[in-house]
């Protein structure tokens, strides 16, 4: 295996889509996501008019580097993911931006179709 080094300011793959963008570096074949969405964002307004379904369907497993996003999943629970914080966020939420501060975390799960017409 040979060292390999790779910027999100220089992106394999670039979504954008309202209020919000995904840059993807693809680290070993390993897609690995780094998400902004604006004050205001969220995936039931920005995201699920583009994708379609109730809730989305992608699998998170991230770190939050800065802002705050609140999750709520299809089963009613609810939590909320600030700085510092690491965690899994399975099928079938909804999520939005709390605050002023734009939310900025990476993901290891990405896809290149987030945010992308199925």
């Amino acid at each position: 295996m040979d060292a390999e080094l790779k910027y999100f300011e220089k992106p394999d793959e670039k979504t954008e889509f309202p209020g919000g963008e995904v840059a993807i570096v693809k680290v070993a074949g390993t897609p690995v996501g780094k998400f902004r969405f604006e004050p205001g964002w969220s995936w039931s307004k920005n995201v699920k008019p583009i994708v379609g379904g109730e809730w989305c369907q992608e699998t998170h497993l991230g770190y939050t580097i800065s802002g705050r996003l609140h999750v709520k999943m299809s089963t009613g629970e609810e939590f909320e993911c600030g700085p510092d914080s690491v965690g899994i966020i399975p099928p079938g939420h909804d999520g939005w931006v709390v605050g002023d501060e734009p939310y900025v975390g990476v993901d290891w799960t990405t896809s290149s179709e987030y945010g992308r017409k199925k």
